[in-house]
């Protein structure tokens, strides 16, 4: 049997299924159940947050089978003469379903004059067609297009519902994660149920049995190690520049991309300040971390004479707005040093 990737064995089969998007599948169930079904959706928001998975148990519930499901690649489709051909063919009937639904995946990528051959189909299809538009960039959804949708916008997973997704997904596995692992791997996810799970199977098939360290997922998506992240914020915290410079260079001599590495001090950081000025989140951090990991943090965060403040997390924050356009990945990250430390 051919292997199947994870978000592909784990991609919702009806509504209940979805995840975080209750603000869309909310909706859209009790249009069924109504029988008040528009004639056309917009799906918007950035990628693999389950816009098409969506359209395709939205068509499922309505009744609509394979034979009358046509899903079309706006990218490569995206001509005047592909939509003249969608636009003759809506008129016929069904095969053996109540509606056709046409899903236009990045329908972005439609030109100027297929939108325009597309406007009057759009607005009046017959009473059996149904569209659904997904985009991963609404604003170049032409006005006149979008007023003759009904919109859904959805929303990116935050880091602990993404976080506690992989770890599921890992137990029906077979494998059991460290808390930490979970967190890395929905950091590295970057707010997409697709991409984690992406990296999740990339991190379960280096490991050598069913539990996953740190350390082993660490090597597996090339993310820096974590003592080097907890090396930097305590060099802060202790006011040693020299070290904090050390801890960066190496993280650059090891090849680790400096933009990750900056999230995970950043994480790191704000971790620390959180336990200290919040106790009553302490509990709530240590499920979310470990119990290693968070050993560390609450160490930095109850350590006399700390450097460590919210100037520190704000230098570094500004550090990842200059760090895409920075010629020396490090700089801004030394820079950043200077700034919570001086310069004598």
């Amino acid at each position: 049997m051919a292997h199947q990737s994870l978000y592909r064995a784990y991609r919702p089969q009806s509504f209940k299924e979805v995840i975080g998007q209750d603000e869309v599948t909310g909706p859209l169930g009790e249009q069924i159940k109504a029988e008040k079904v528009g004639h056309a959706y917009l799906f918007a928001g950035s990628r693999g947050l389950g816009k098409t998975s969506i359209a395709r148990i939205f068509a499922k519930e309505l009744g609509c089978t394979e034979k009358d499901l046509y899903e079309i690649d706006a990218a490569s489709h995206n001509g005047v003469d592909h939509i003249r051909e969608l636009s003759e063919n809506v008129y016929t009937l069904p095969f053996e379903s109540p509606y056709k639904v046409y899903i236009l995946d990045e329908a972005h990528m439609l030109s100027k004059g297929a939108w325009n051959a597309f406007l009057k189909t759009l607005e009046e299809p017959p009473a059996h067609a149904i569209f659904i538009l997904a985009t991963t960039e609404l604003e170049k959804i032409p006005e006149t297009v979008q007023s003759r949708c009904q919109v859904f916008m959805f929303k990116k997973p935050t880091r602990p519902g993404l976080a506690k997704l992989v770890a599921t997904v890992a137990k029906k596995e077979g494998y059991t994660l460290e808390p930490s692992v979970s967190d890395l791997v929905a950091l590295l996810g970057d707010g997409s149920y697709r991409d984690a799970l992406s990296v999740l199977e990339k991190v379960l098939s280096v490991s050598k049995d069913t539990k996953i360290t740190r350390e082993e997922a660490e090597k597996a998506t090339g993310a820096p190690r974590r003592a080097l992240v907890e090396g930097l914020v305590t060099a802060l915290a202790e006011g040693n520049k020299e070290q904090s410079l050390i801890n960066i260079r190496s993280a650059g001599e090891e090849g680790i991309d400096y933009a990750l590495y900056l999230s995970l001090v950043l994480e790191q950081i704000r971790m620390v300040l959180l336990v200290r000025h919040a106790p009553e989140l302490r509990k709530e951090i240590s499920e979310e971390v470990g119990e290693e990991e968070y050993a560390e943090i609450k160490r930095v965060a109850e350590a006399p004479d700390s450097k460590l403040t919210h100037q520190t997390l704000k230098a570094f924050l500004d550090a990842a707005s200059r760090i895409r356009f920075s010629p020396i990945p490090a700089l801004p990250l030394e820079l950043a040093v200077f700034e919570v430390l001086g310069q004598d």
